[in-house]
């Protein structure tokens, strides 16, 4: 069965994710990540359909986002309250501190505050690791939003999603993984899923920015075959999917590193007429020069409607998680 195939999961596959964190796509066996995409095939049936939804009803879901975002936090809370449930929101950055960590609160003492008062927590944070200081501290189930350059494993079940539905499956696929591939959470969360299917990889990216080399060493020991360029041409010829991700200005110790590979890697009007035929591309968002605006015109520019699929993604991810798939 195709990852992306509209259905309610039964009983025995809902109580796989019941009272579970969702903290990386480590977790997720390839039984477990079917049964979400179909969850979320299910989701986005209803709301095309504009079903009002009662799943959530009564419950609460916190957001605690201590790192900025615009798709993650508002599709998440999107997600919640298409769900029929409701949403508290701790919002706020280094510079703008608006909760008890300012205070010196540990996370640990505010994931176990605020599991008093919320049914699911879903958490981002700059520092690698937090997610799962909450999921310790809480007895109500914990999603990992993004931390640091660790995990985003709700942005690859979207990906995988976006994959499924744009190119009718997964295997088969060559996959090029293009920029920041160092600190890029999406794709070190990504990889783990497509290595469960038949797919090459291509990793480009400059010296400084490689894919660590201890994530390539365990992909490749699953039988995945890995490619490694610095030539982006050469890469969006070959491939069917390509994934670009901004060069990640936050996770550079200079302006003047940042500056040196900033600018290496660009998808124009010009280099789409390389591309293999069909190919697609994705980007987690926000972009910053890496694709040009004029590719939006691109039949297979993917990218927006990857985003809008973090909806039904994360509305499956909750319901999931709290046992409230109605």
């Amino acid at each position: 069965m195709s990852i992306y195939s509209a259905k309610k999961p039964t009983e025995q596959e809902a109580a796989l994710f019941k009272g579970h964190d969702i903290l990386s796509t480590y977790q997720f066996t390839k039984e477990e990540l079917e049964i979400l995409m179909r969850t979320a095939g299910y989701y986005e049936e209803a709301l095309v359909a504009q079903k009002r939804l009662y799943d959530m009803d009564g419950k609460v879901m916190a957001a605690l986002f201590y790192e900025p975002s615009t798709r993650t936090r508002l599709s998440f809370e999107t997600a919640m309250h298409r769900l029929g449930g409701s949403v508290i929101t701790v919002a706020e950055s280094a510079k703008n501190q608006i909760s008890s960590t300012s205070k010196g609160e540990t996370m640990h003492d505010t994931f176990t505050i605020v599991d008093g008062y919320a049914d699911v927590i879903v958490c981002r944070s700059p520092q690698t690791g937090v997610p799962q200081i909450g999921a310790a501290a809480a007895e109500h189930p914990v999603i990992n939003a993004g931390d640091g350059a660790g995990q985003h494993p709700s942005q690859a079940l979207l990906d995988m999603y976006t994959i499924g539905k744009e190119k009718g499956g997964v295997d088969g696929l060559t996959v090029a993984m293009v920029g920041d591939l160092k600190n890029g959470r999406t794709v070190h969360s990504l990889i783990e899923f497509l290595a469960m299917y038949d797919t090459k990889l291509i990793f480009v990216s400059p010296d400084s920015l490689q894919m660590p080399a201890d994530i390539t060493a365990k992909t490749r020991e699953k039988g995945i075959e890995i490619e490694e360029t610095k030539d982006l041409k050469y890469a969006v010829s070959k491939a069917d999917v390509i994934y670009m991700t901004r060069v990640q200005k936050e996770r550079f110790a200079s302006e003047e590193e940042y500056n040196a590979v900033k600018d290496d890697y660009i998808i124009d009007g010009a280099l789409v007429k390389s591309f293999k035929p069909g190919a697609i591309i994705l980007h987690p968002l926000p972009r910053v020069n890496e694709i040009t605006v004029d590719v939006d015109e691109y039949p297979g520019a993917a990218y927006f409607r990857q985003a809008r699929n973090g909806l039904p993604v994360r509305m499956a991810m909750i319901a999931l998680v709290t046992g409230n798939v109605k």
